[in-house]
């Protein structure tokens, strides 16, 4: 199935960090197996990544694969990946986990799962950990 996940609401590209440091030039992508990818400042107006995840049959429940998949099965989940770029070199701080089990089912070959998510917590920071409602909005297109 095609995902697109869809960000909203970006925090900005500078950040406090501790009682002196700042994180500079603030970027987020999607975490395709180890690397980034599809970097977006996080000033930007708004941010999209697409993904293929194929679906499969594990011993009667329903799994998901694919390189940008992470996580054991039953848990599995996609990666936004924020750091900082600095001369092309991309640091990670900090990662935000988008369930598929919480997508809706396979909407076959023609439609996409949709996976809209406000990119800034409830303190003005990057998101991250789990995402949950209100914060991710599921939808078939």
């Amino acid at each position: 199935m095609l995902v697109i996940v869809r960000g909203c609401e970006l925090p900005g590209r500078r950040f406090p960090h501790g009682a002196t440091d700042v994180y500079d030039n603030v970027h987020v992508a999607l975490q395709v197996r180890r690397e980034p990818v599809g970097l977006v400042a996080g000033d930007a107006a708004d941010a999209e990544w697409r993904t293929h995840v194929d679906i499969v049959d594990r011993e009667g429940r329903t799994d998901y694969r694919g390189p940008a998949v992470h996580g054991k099965a039953g848990e599995r989940f996609l990666y936004l990946t924020w750091g900082t770029v600095d001369e092309e070199v991309f640091t990670m701080f900090r990662r935000a986990k988008i369930m598929l089990g919480d997508a809706p089912p396979d909407p076959g070959a023609e439609r996409a799962v949709v996976a809209s998510v406000a990119l800034t917590d409830e303190k003005g920071l990057p998101r991250c950990a789990r995402i949950r409602a209100p914060a991710i909005a599921w939808a078939i297109e």
